[in-house]
């Protein structure tokens, strides 16, 4: 029996790159092999990873195809929403069922990079789909780490109305804030502000007294409440875990009121948005209770279902621009 290249022992390859190397036909239709796409092949001890996923559908599917939407976002590092099916863009009206593959079709790709379509254009194409809150924590995220701006979301949605998702994306824009340094904590200010309840300020310095400021997640400074987020890898990591010891115990030596938010907490959103407005109140807030109609049960849903129909949105565009 004849001994299979290493190149093919730890990642998807293509028949063609397989007879480079001298493997025959013969040897690939046996029993060390198993067809993970037409032309793409793994071998079968290899356990196939995300990353093998992404780059047995970019072998399988023709090179004009780019990795556009949620998955084009996950390939910067995001770890939110589904890993499958894997969505790449096509210029055209090609058509091709390949398992575990979206294949999009689009008159015009939206801008590409090396890797992809690119990350604005990539939400853009997310937004068509996703539900509100998904689409502010992920927009939060990527306007945080700068793999996409503001102007350049409104450029791109504006230039191109007619785009699967330009609607829903600029829809959604006014409710997305770049400072909010975690998913977690953009779904905390999302649920908040859906409420009806004041929206807090991201990430924004808490004053000590002197020259001492330590930095609340979610800051209501009219009433000086700090709404923090702790999740579970605020308990792994030890370091995180001892810096949140000192700056909550910094905020009780100052008499910085604060509330802790947790995972088990975001999963009663009413109770928790409750209890904050239950804090605030004690605080001095005079404002209304939190209301959980309309605007809250938005978040829940596709922001496409938000929206009039495309026909009177695109109506309405044409009549604006005479």
């Amino acid at each position: 029996m004849r001994d299979i290249p290493t190149p093919l022992l730890h990642g998807p390859f293509t028949r063609a790159g397989a007879l480079e190397l001298g493997v025959s036909k013969t040897m690939l239709a046996g029993h060390r092999f198993v067809r993970v796409h037409p032309r793409v092949w793994r071998h079968r001890d290899h356990v196939m990873t995300w990353a093998d996923d992404l780059e047995a559908a970019r072998l399988a599917l023709p090179l004009a195809a780019r990795p556009t939407g949620i998955t084009r976002i996950q390939m910067l590092g995001l770890d939110q929403g589904p890993r499958r099916p894997l969505h790449f863009v096509i210029q055209g009206d090609l058509h091709l069922a390949l398992d575990g593959i979206f294949l999009h079709r689009t008159l015009a790709l939206a801008p590409c990079d090396e890797y992809g379509v690119t990350p604005t254009g990539a939400y853009l194409a997310w937004c068509a789909t996703a539900r509100t809150i998904d689409a502010i924590a992920v927009g939060d995220w990527l306007l945080h780490h700068r793999h996409m701006t503001v102007r350049g979301l409104a450029d791109l949605a504006l230039a191109a109305p007619w785009r699967d998702g330009a609607d829903e994306a600029l829809w959604v824009l006014d409710l997305l804030d770049g400072r909010s340094r975690s998913l977690k904590e953009s779904e905390t200010r999302a649920l908040i502000v859906a409420s009806g309840l004041p929206s807090p300020e991201s990430n924004h310095p808490v004053a000590l007294g002197g020259d001492a400021v330590a930095l609340g997640d979610l800051v209501f400074r009219p009433w000086g409440l700090v709404v923090e987020y702790e999740g579970a890898h605020h308990q792994v990591d030890r370091g995180q875990y001892n810096a949140d010891i000192e700056r909550f115990a910094l905020f009780r030596d100052h008499d910085v009121p604060y509330l802790q938010v947790t995972q088990e907490s975001l999963a009663r959103p009413k109770t928790m948005v409750g209890t904050v407005y239950r804090r605030l109140l004690r605080l001095g807030y005079l404002g209304p209770p939190p209301q959980f109609g309309e605007a809250w049960d938005a978040l829940f849903r596709p922001i496409r279902r938000s929206l009039p129909p495309r026909r009177t949105r695109l109506r309405e565009l044409v009549a604006g621009q005479r």
